[in-house]
């Protein structure tokens, strides 16, 4: 009998693969790569037509040594790989590495773990697509070619161990804009009345909200505005206009991409997408259920298409019509469409067996498996369901000139939500509603106006970037999670309840971006280098072509930021706070978390104390100084030296000028001075002598 190979990834995907496979089969991980670049060294010949410089990865010797051996005594090879770009250079490197060029081998691929899909790529084996290859090399060279020549300028200028990188360095820019933004946002005013109606028979009043006069809906801007429509409406007759009772349909939503799946695990499970990753990749490659050995429990986990197999959607719609009936079988939900080209040869991520219910092997899974599990079959499941079915009612109301409205929500059929009621939806407003009409009296109870003020943007949380990058067609379902990872890890940005702020450091990093890799950190440079590397793909371009058009401009700019620009000054500052240990001086050193204290006395003396930098302004509670302070994890904000004693804080910086409103001290908004009572929301303008000292890189005092 004819010997086979199969040669996966991981081991986890080697163990599920033997079970579907015959006796003569013999199924090895190679681990991941096998070859790559250098780590020392850039790795490509940039004279010689970009020609990369592989190597066998450091440690690989026993594997490759092992595959060699059981390559020989086989008749023919598969290679498994993933099936994407990553996994079709895994599989180009093991056919260099394993000298298969004279040897009987076929390239397979499948969408998910199970016998079925397994058994049917064998007899749809194939060569290797070296446009998949050529896209991912072309990804490759391009990383290492900017990370490894702009890295060293980055170390140069403000520290070592920093890096840039094509995709990261525009995840941080975008991190740094939306601050900055928050940070210039000046609230707005702005009133909301809603009258309480009292109805005849019912013990709850009818809470309606002011929307407008007869002619079109209206906004208030001032307590002056709202005291003239209160005026008005004293003693005026609160009459039903009208009744209108509506249908809305609430669609099912599209199966998860790589991207939703980030996006709903960070939000509603609280997991970074690295975690997320990692857990599906486990239940990609099989967990051992009782009663059925190692199974793939989902499809493969980097895809952005939303496709299903017809044979997944009809086994979906069956075990629907069993479980819950024939009326919430849906007709299926449309993938979605866009002008950005998708992985459209994978499915979406799917559950592999829909009898697999969350529920019938939870006691198989970890905590966390299950969780990730359950979202991703209740979604699938609920794509397949019909839409939910709403019925809304609501009251027109005329008082005078001024309209107001009433308005209900009630759930006429689950449909999805049955499944994936993800955001606990439930009917809203008053159920007496309906028992309305235009002859119903109604009596004034009580008019409630209330202030409001708009707010800015919301900082990104690991979700919402994720969402952003893909919006814009920046990096690919593979990239999202390392380029949030590495940028955590080095610190230019950190994650405080969720949501992302910059530090110090990534402003530094971002500036200087900005200023010497202008395209590089453009979001629209960043989306067209995908669309180049996605025609690579589909041998439209020659993957050489896309680094010739992109290095000279690249070369240029790397020569300029080398000669003009300014390294950021980190000399030892001398400060007039003493060593408690030797009496020196202390000075001002930079660190991986910032600028802290340090005896210039070291290695003798090394005693080191925090850096807080005074910004020249008293202190709003106590009248001792505001310093410029850090979060353990890098975030800056303004406090008092004289903490824990005084409890000053702010995120924005204080000002000396006093609200002419409320008599609260202001704080710094671009060049506006905004109260920094939320309830007051006075705004001004910034005195010209503090935007002078501004401009000059002064402290601002009055």
């Amino acid at each position: 009998m004819p010997k086979y190979l199969v040669i996966v990834e991981s081991p986890a995907k080697a163990k599920t693969i033997k079970k579907f496979l015959g006796r003569n089969y013999e199924v090895i991980a190679s681990n991941g790569h096998v070859r790559d670049l250098p780590k020392s060294t850039l790795g490509i010949d940039i004279e010689n037509d970009f020609e990369p410089k592989y190597i066998t990865i450091r440690g690989k010797g026993e594997v490759l040594a092992a595959l060699r051996k059981a390559v020989k005594k086989a008749d023919k090879v598969y290679l498994a790989t993933d099936p994407d770009r990553e996994g079709e250079a895994i599989s180009w490197h093991l056919y260099y590495a394993l000298k298969l060029e004279n040897k009987n081998y076929s390239r397979i691929t499948f969408n998910e773990i199970t016998k079925t899909a397994v058994k049917d790529s064998i007899k749809h084996a194939r060569d290797i697509d070296m446009n998949l290859v050529d896209a991912q090399q072309a990804r490759r060279v391009l990383d290492r070619i900017v990370g490894y020549q702009i890295s060293p300028i980055l170390w140069a200028k403000i520290k070592r161990g920093l890096s840039a990188g094509r995709v990261q360095s525009v995840a941080l820019r975008l991190i740094c804009d939306r601050e900055e933004e928050i940070n210039l946002f000046i609230p707005q005013e702005y009133w909301s009345l809603e009258a309480l109606l009292d109805v005849k028979g019912s013990k709850k009043p009818l809470e309606a909200k002011l929307i407008g006069n007869k002619e079109q809906k209206i906004e208030i801007h001032s307590e002056e505005e709202m005291n003239e429509i209160l005026s008005y409406l004293k003693g005026k007759e609160f009459t039903v206009e009208g009744v209108k009772v509506t249908e809305r349909l609430k669609k099912s939503p599209l199966p998860f991409t790589t991207s939703t799946l980030q996006q709903d695990a960070s939000s509603k499970l609280n997991f970074a997408p690295q975690k997320t990753m990692r857990i599906a990749q486990q239940l990609y490659e099989g967990v051992n259920i009782k009663g059925q050995g190692t199974v793939g429990l989902i499809t493969y986990l980097r895809t952005d298409s939303t496709r299903i197999s017809v044979e997944a959607d009809a086994a979906a719609k069956e075990y629907i019509k069993e479980a819950y009936g024939a009326e919430f079988v849906g007709a299926g939900t449309v993938a979605k469409k866009d002008d950005k080209k998708v992985q459209d040869a994978h499915e979406a991520i799917r559950p592999t067996y829909m009898t697999n219910s969350p529920a019938s092997i939870k006691d198989e899974l970890s905590r966390d498996q299950f969780r990730l599990y359950q979202l991703i079959w209740n979604r699938f499941m609920a794509s397949r369901m019909a839409p939910a079915k709403y019925e809304n009612t609501s009251v027109k109301i005329a008082a005078g000139d001024y309209r107001f409205n009433a308005s209900a929500s009630k759930i006429a059929f689950d449909g999805f939500l049955s499944v994936y009621n993800i955001n606990n939806e439930k009917s809203e407003g008053n159920v007496m509603l309906k028992s309305i009409d235009e002859d119903t009296k109604l009596t004034l109870n009580n008019l409630e106006p209330k202030q409001h003020f708009t707010q800015p943007p919301a900082h990104y949380t690991e979700a919402s970037l994720v969402k952003t990058l893909e919006e814009f067609g920046i990096g690919r379902p593979s990239t999202y999670a390392p380029t949030i990872s590495t940028i955590t890890a080095r610190r230019y940005v950190v994650k405080e309840k969720k949501n992302l702020y910059v530090t110090e450091l990534g402003e530094a990093v971002n500036n200087m971006m900005k200023k010497a890799f202008a395209s590089i950190v453009d979001v629209n440079f960043t989306a067209m280098m995908e669309g180049l590397l996605d025609m690579v793909e589909e041998g439209k371009v020659h993957w050489k072509s896309v680094i010739e058009n992109f290095y000279p401009d690249f070369e240029i700019a790397v020569k300029n930021a080398e000669k003009e620009l300014e390294k950021i000054k980190i000399e030892d500052e001398v400060t007039d706070v003493i060593c408690d240990e030797c009496g020196r001086n202390m000075v001002v050193k930079y660190g991986p978390y910032g600028k802290f204290l340090a005896c210039p006395g070291f290695p003798e003396c090394r005693n080191t104390k925090p850096h807080f930098e005074k910004v020249g302004i008293p202190c709003p509670m106590c009248g001792g100084e505001v310093v410029l302070k850090k979060t353990k994890k890098g975030r800056k904000y303004y406090g008092c030296e004289n903490n824990p004693e005084c409890e000053f804080m702010s995120w924005q910086k204080p000002s000396t000028v006093k609200c002419e409103k409320c008599g609260s001290y202001m704080i710094e908004k671009g060049k506006k001075l905004v109260c920094s009572s939320k309830e007051c929301g006075f705004v001004c303008s910034m005195p010209e002598d503090a935007k002078e000292k501004e401009t000059s890189g002064e402290s601002v005092s009055k």
